[in-house]
Parts: C-alpha cells; structure tokens; sequence
C-alpha cells in the first residue's frame, strides 16, 4: 500500500473517532488502529536487509519461541533490535547450509540476564521471508529478503474439520492433556498453531513454512498426521502395558 493512503487511512480512523465526541477512544477502537498501523503501516515497511539467526527450529508466524543467547555477535544482535525495535529473521539450519524461507522474530521481552551478557528471551514469529541474497563478511549472517504474503485460498471447511480432529487426537496422546490453545483461534493461522504446537519433524515444519494458502497448508498437515496419529496411539498402547507390568520402555 502506497505510504500516501496508509497516511490517509490512519487519519481518516483518527478523524471518525473525534466526530463521535468521545473523550476516551473505546478499546474496539484503539485495537483497530493497532491493527492499521501494524499491518498498513509497520508490515511493508520492514527493512530488506536483516540480521539472521540460523537454528535448529522453524518459527511460525504467530508462535512463541524462547531463545538462549549467548554468542557475542547475538548478544550484539538483540541489543540492536531491542533498541530499533526491528525483528531479525530465523532460518532452519541444514547440513549442508540453511533454508532459503524463514520468518522474522520480534522479541517480546528478555526474560533474563546472565552475567558477563548472556540472556534469556521470548520471541514470536511475524513475517514469513524469502532470502534472495546472504552476506556472511561480518560474524552475523545478514540476508536481502523478500517478504511473502499469502493468496486468498479459501479452506475446505471438511480438512478444516478433520485437521481440528488429528490434532486433538495427536495433542491428548503426546501431551496427555487436551490442547488449549484453539479457543479463539483465527481459521486463517489454524495451520501455523498446529505445526507450532506439536512436535513434528523439522522438515515438515519447514514445508508449512513455505506455503502460500491456508488450504494448501491445511491438506498438507491433514496427510501428516492421518500418517503420524497411529504410530502415536501404538505407542501409548505399548507405554500403557508397560506401565501395567513393571516393565518399562527403552
């Protein structure tokens, strides 16, 4: 959106809002002016060249992920965007390099500081990206990035429901307990919550990652864990009757 209109949309919500004589904005209000700022304002204005952080993880957009840092280069780098208030980017590190597709992460706190500078803090992914170029002549990776929007794809409301299900399912077998976290939950971030949340394999994370529908993304979890749900359920029948005779599992 061209920076003229999203001027003229911010002032335009600001003007509606005195019109209506109100001494304090209502808190619908100020919400939706978060939401024209962040997503017409903030989202393409993010900066093409970020710092990079290549790890053993797949960040999702809208996933919490805490994060140790100790190396000096990404104490420096968290110093930076806490200062800037920016995001850097988190890559799937693979043996023989990193992804070319991440997502950005903006840190929500530092939960702890360590002394002589390590710390912990908690981020959350926002923006999927595309690494078009990396430069590795400094210690910290920096990448030039393309940043990925989704295509309007409406979901099959069937694999939406059986999605919900198999999660469910794989949710209670793994963690023993009901998953809490679809309450509330937007139809359009389903996919990203259910790969977020369980612990699948990391390349299969990555291929949620780096699709552009929710529906495509949708059937391909749906084939994942219609595949993964049994080998759960032999497992916890075998746990079960281990538990049953004083015998435990390797």
């Amino acid at each position: 959106m061209p920076s003229r209109y999203r001027v003229t949309l911010v002032k335009s919500a600001i003007l509606i809002n005195s019109k209506a004589n109100t001494r304090i904005a209502q808190p619908g209000f100020i919400s939706f002016l978060c939401y024209v700022w962040y997503h017409c304002c903030l989202g393409p204005m993010r900066p093409e060249r970020i710092p990079l952080f290549p790890l053993n993880v797949v960040l999702l957009p809208g996933a919490e992920m805490p994060l140790h840092i100790f190396e000096p280069r990404y104490r420096q780098m968290v110093k930076d965007c806490l200062e800037e208030k920016s995001e850097f980017g988190i890559l799937l590190s693979l043996p023989k390099g990193v992804a070319r597709v991440g997502c950005t992460a903006e840190i929500l706190h530092v939960v702890r500081r360590y002394e002589n500078g390590p710390m912990d803090i908690l981020t959350a992914g926002r923006a999927p990206f595309r690494v078009v170029e990396l430069f590795t002549e400094d210690p910290l990776l920096e990448g030039h990035v393309d940043y990925l929007e989704d295509r309007e794809t409406p979901a099959d409301p069937r694999i939406q429901r059986e999605l919900v299900e198999l999660f469910e399912a794989c949710h209670t077998l793994i963690f023993d307990d009901y998953p809490k976290n679809l309450q509330g939950a937007a139809p359009e971030g389903l996919s990203y919550l259910v790969a977020a949340t369980l612990p699948m394999d990391l390349l299969w994370k990555q291929q949620v990652l780096e699709l552009r529908t929710e529906a495509d993304r949708q059937e391909r979890l749906v084939a994942y864990l219609r595949e993964w749900a049994p080998h759960l359920q032999k497992s916890e029948a075998l746990r079960q009757r281990a538990g049953g005779n004083g015998h435990g599992l390797n």
